[in-house]
């Protein structure tokens, strides 16, 4: 377990005095920190960690790192001073020139303290439910670590390499992008062996620049990774952005899609709806029928990859059929009803025009009246136009009816009428509160609804107004 010595000895490259205690936990947010707990007081958008240390302290916290002096009933020991002191017990902070970095440092140190194996996980669409399905997988067998929920940038990946443990013999780590040199950041710190990059889109481009430059950025991953043999490069065949990756790595390259010229790969895909999946997976001239309980046609690449990992540590593929067949995830897809009757496919987490067509794919494949309610897909820059015109042309092949959300859909609504579809079917709110009056109004029994957008787009209240019921 962590503890102060092995703080300082991240920070200064040394231990000093003799006090010690254990430090289970990190937390960034004052509200929610343990006994015991290690607090990172770090300046955000909106407010500064640092108005909140005593509040840590009050909360259970043992230690807080700070990078500028602050008003405390507790000491503060200044780690830039020649001949820092610390006081005779806990709490107390630590002084240092920039809390972020010492957050990053003292994972990264942390990280060295393990001989564990770690999956990197990157791409535009599908990193978490790739990163939810192989810890499941492999959790069947090995003590798995995984960053919770969207911890996955420059904080949220460093406090989840915290949660390591002597009992961990792998970590999953879902690495997220916005500008280039942000995974290297993130590899420096986990240095992992075995990287899986899922797809280049165009989600973060108006960050970004362009889709090369996302392209770019996502490489980071697979150039960190170890040669041949310790390290695994596990890309998508069938994307040619990330299949381009394998020349910018040393490491082993293992290829995965639906081409039979990749390592492994699958065909008779067959979506069940609700209750799952279905395919034939083709590996070393071996082919195996497999079921697992994915929503969508399109989560046979995330099955794939979940294999591919699990295959890169050596798991037989008796065990890879159990843990697919028997996993318990939650995903970000859910499914509820109203108390209309109506089926509502909650996809409300983000949006960008890939997931919104896998989305849209899975509406396809179910019976009822369709009704796909999308919302603007944001931080597409350049692409903008083109992600929401592709998007209005699959909901008119699919959906019955279609309820629009934001400026932006303007441009799904206009491309949707022009490839046929009627006008009096497509509603256009302004924002979610008139589409969910109207949904209140319109779903009946036997309705099944989409309801997708970007996070911003708050369309998750739409779901929250419909009188759900379980």
């Amino acid at each position: 377990m962590l503890t102060l010595q092995h703080v300082l000895k991240a920070l200064l490259g040394h231990g000093i005095g003799e006090l010690d205690f254990k430090l289970p936990e990190a937390f960034i947010d004052s509200r929610s920190v343990s006994e015991s707990g290690l607090f990172f007081a770090l300046r955000g958008e909106r407010t500064d960690g640092h108005l909140y240390v005593d509040d840590a302290f009050a909360g259970g916290a043992s230690l807080a790192v700070i990078d500028r002096p602050i008003q405390s009933a507790y000491p503060i020991v200044d780690l830039r001073a020649a001949e820092p002191k610390l006081p005779e017990r806990a709490p107390f902070s630590l002084l240092t020139d920039d809390s972020l970095l010492a957050l990053q440092k003292i994972a990264s140190y942390w990280r060295s303290q393990f001989d564990i194996k770690v999956i990197g996980i990157t791409g535009s669409v599908g990193k978490s439910s790739t990163k939810e399905l192989t810890a499941n997988v492999l959790s069947k067998r090995l003590v798995t670590l995984k960053n919770p929920g969207n911890l996955n940038n420059e904080i949220g990946m460093p406090l989840s390499i915290l949660k390591l443990t002597e009992e961990h013999e792998v970590a999953v780590l879902e690495m997220g992008f916005y500008v280039p040199g942000e995974i290297k950041l993130l590899c420096d710190i986990a240095r992992p062996q075995i990287g899986i990059v899922t797809n280049i889109g165009t989600v973060h481009a108006e960050r970004a620049g362009s889709i090369d430059v996302i392209a770019q950025g996502k490489a980071e991953l697979v150039q960190a990774l170890p040669p041949a043999p310790e390290g695994v490069a596990i890309l998508n065949y069938d994307d040619e952005r990330v299949l381009a990756m394998a020349a910018k790595t040393k490491a082993r390259v293992f290829t995965y899609g639906l081409c039979p010229q990749a390592d492994l790969w699958a065909d008779q895909v067959e979506s069940m709806g609700l209750e799952g999946i279905r395919c034939r997976i083709h590996y070393q001239g071996d082919s195996f029928y497999v079921t697992a309980p994915l929503i969508g046609r399109h989560s046979v690449y995330t099955m794939l990859r979940s294999a591919a990992a699990a295959l890169s540590l050596g798991f037989s593929w008796d065990w890879i059929f159990y843990a697919l067949k028997t996993s318990n995830l939650q995903l970000r897809i859910a499914t509820t009803k109203t108390a209309s009757g109506a089926l509502l496919i909650d996809d409300t987490y983000n949006a960008s025009p890939d997931s919104t067509l896998a989305a849209l794919n899975l509406l396809d494949d179910l019976s009822g009246r369709k009704v796909a309610v999308l919302g603007d897909m944001l931080e597409l820059g350049q692409y903008e136009d083109d992600g929401h015109q592709r998007v209005g042309i699959r909901a008119a092949q699919v959906a019955d009816e279609i309820v629009l959300v934001g400026q932006r859909s303007l441009k799904t609504q206009a491309a949707a009428i022009e490839s046929g579809f009627p006008p009096e079917k497509i509603h256009w709110f302004p924002d979610q509160s008139g589409a969910a009056r109207y949904l209140q109004d319109t779903l009946k029994e036997h309705d099944i609804a989409l309801i997708k957008g970007s996070h911003a787009m708050h369309m998750d209240l739409i779901v929250a107004s419909l009188e759900i019921v379980s």
